[in-house]
């Protein structure tokens, strides 16, 4: 292999669509070599792997691949697309329709005619929703609300998920006819903890992308920093690579990041690396004990020694009849402040957030736009 071939393994490939997905594992291979495959053709796809191992990249780097690159590409989150707004954010809605459209609208798949719409987290998706899908994914027409008249469209469909859907469908959560309609072609992720030469490649590409974002110089990873990172479980995969590495530029004193740069920004440090269920259980001690601080930059955290049982702050008891009514905590409260205490533990990391607190990262949504906690990522 030549210098310039080895060049675009390690950092992508000749084709501009597919070179952000970078690495010299053998899956960071086979799936540059499927996405060209498969673009080629029209068949769904359904890309499944844990939450955080570049399923939307894949995605997009299909589109970008295919015929239709130059139409749109229309992501859709169906684990926040529910109930009643389903048909008219999928579908469209006429004007006068119902209280509040003062204008017609397309809908997503209407306006993703001609190229590609991407139907992330399908797994969280309602039964009931699903069978609206599927008629369409059937008929290639959608309905828009408040009309009668049936509209053909022409998607490409691709869809991701990190559930395993044929669980999903055994146990009823799932429709099997949609789950055979959306895999025709399937691609699997896999977690960055299983390719750790591909890390340093990622870091690198992720660095250069900051330097250029905020005009700065380029950071470079000590030797020390590399081994760090590659020993790491990564339960947040490259998404909480790319949050690591952000914050240990901030750290960083000079344009190089050393181990020092890494300290406290992943959780447990070396508790923590190992197995993944090893970080979710570093992760749950840090929010439960309140070990997570914030520090000068916003939405940064590092990790503090836990406190021996002595030196702890001793539990003050307040006789619940001797309280204001405006001094005690509501149950919403008390949930306001776990989530917020959670989400700083995992570094803001939604899908890991999930995992410790026990629920979909659907349900978590819901819960942090509701306190206002939701940053839309």
């Amino acid at each position: 292999m030549g210098p310039s071939q080895e060049q675009d393994v390690r950092h992508g490939g000749t084709n501009p669509a597919v070179d952000r997905i970078v690495g010299i594992s053998a899956w960071s291979d086979q799936v540059r070599r499927s996405i060209e495959l498969v673009a080629a053709h029209q068949s769904s796809v359904l890309i499944m792997g844990p939450s955080g191992t570049g399923k939307e990249l894949i995605a997009r780097a299909i589109h970008g691949c295919s015929g239709r690159s130059k139409k749109p590409f229309i992501p859709v989150d169906c684990a926040v697309t529910t109930g009643t707004l389903f048909a008219s954010h999928m579908f469209g809605h006429v004007k006068g329709s119902f209280t509040g459209a003062t204008s017609s609208t397309l809908g997503c798949f209407r306006a993703a005619d001609a190229g590609t719409i991407f139907l992330d987290e399908i797994g969280e998706m309602e039964l009931e929703l699903q069978a609206k899908l599927l008629r369409v994914l059937q008929q290639r027409v959608v309905v828009p609300v408040g009309s009668h008249d049936e509209l053909a469209v022409d998607v490409r469909v691709l869809a991701a998920t990190n559930r395993d859907l044929a669980v999903e469908v055994n146990e009823g959560r799932f429709r099997e006819d949609l789950f055979y309609r959306l895999n025709v072609v399937a691609i699997r992720t896999t977690p960055l903890r299983e390719r750790p030469e591909d890390v340093p490649i990622l870091a690198e590409r992720y660095l250069t992308e900051l330097a250029v974002r905020h005009g700065m110089p380029m950071c470079t990873l000590a030797p020390e920093a590399v081994a760090i990172l590659q020993e790491y479980a990564w339960p947040g995969n490259v998404r909480e690579l790319e949050n690591v590495l952000e914050r240990a530029v901030m750290f960083s004193s000079g344009d190089r990041i050393d181990s020092d740069s890494l300290s406290g920004l992943i959780v447990g440090d070396d508790a923590a690396r190992g197995s993944a269920a090893s970080s979710l259980g570093q992760m749950a001690m840090a929010a439960s004990r309140g070990i997570v601080s914030p520090t000068s930059l916003p939405g940064v955290f590092r990790v503090e020694p836990v406190l021996a049982p002595s030196a702890a702050p001793a539990a003050v008891a307040i006789p619940i009849d001797s309280a204001a009514p405006g001094d005690w905590p509501t149950l919403a409260d008390v949930e306001r402040i776990h989530l917020e205490k959670t989400l700083a533990a995992t570094l803001q990391n939604k899908s890991l957030a999930a995992k410790i607190l026990g629920i979909d990262r659907s349900v978590l949504r819901r819960k942090l736009q509701r306190y206002g906690l939701d940053d839309g990522t």
